[in-house]
């Protein structure tokens, strides 16, 4: 962690077609090796197959499902006289939105549909139907942080 100053926020431009500045963040960590283009064309063809699949605007359905990944709470661990704790914290809004990405793009790498599109297009309606792997991913976090409870008092 930084002791000096705090890291600049970038500008992120929001994307071509939708205008969002959540497309963008989202496209640029479904890529790799820095292929864009792959990525977008990715992220595009799975809106217009959940357009296809469930007559709603695919963007819609993506927002729905990445607010329904957001997590409330999360453990960090704290170290208090030799013994390690889980201690439930609340979790700030950019990291929410980070995490709900991250899960939703791990989720749907692990389906097992034939191509990306098929398998982010298939876990973005599960995760807007609160279903799915991703949204099982929130639960276990925010169970985890009912569990520890009784330590949130070692807070900081």
């Amino acid at each position: 962690m930084a002791r000096r100053r705090v890291a600049k926020k970038r500008v992120i431009i929001p994307d071509p077609i939708f205008h969002e500045t959540l497309v963008t963040k989202f496209i640029n960590s479904l890529m790799y090796d820095g292929k864009k283009s792959v990525a977008e064309k990715v992220f595009y063809d799975a809106m217009d197959m959940i357009k296809e699949r469930r007559g709603e605007e695919g963007l819609d359905v993506f927002k729905k499902a990445i607010d329904n990944i957001k997590p409330v709470l999360e453990v960090k661990s704290r170290r208090v006289g030799g013994a390690t704790y889980q201690v439930p914290v609340e979790v700030r809004a950019e990291r929410r939105q980070a995490l709900s990405i991250r899960w939703l793009i791990a989720a749907a790498r692990a389906r097992r549909e034939k191509t990306m599109v098929e398998r982010l297009a298939s876990e973005i309606m599960d995760a807007a139907d609160n279903k799915g792997v991703s949204i099982k991913k929130r639960e276990d976090t925010h169970r985890m942080a009912e569990a520890n409870k009784a330590f949130a008092h070692f807070r900081w």
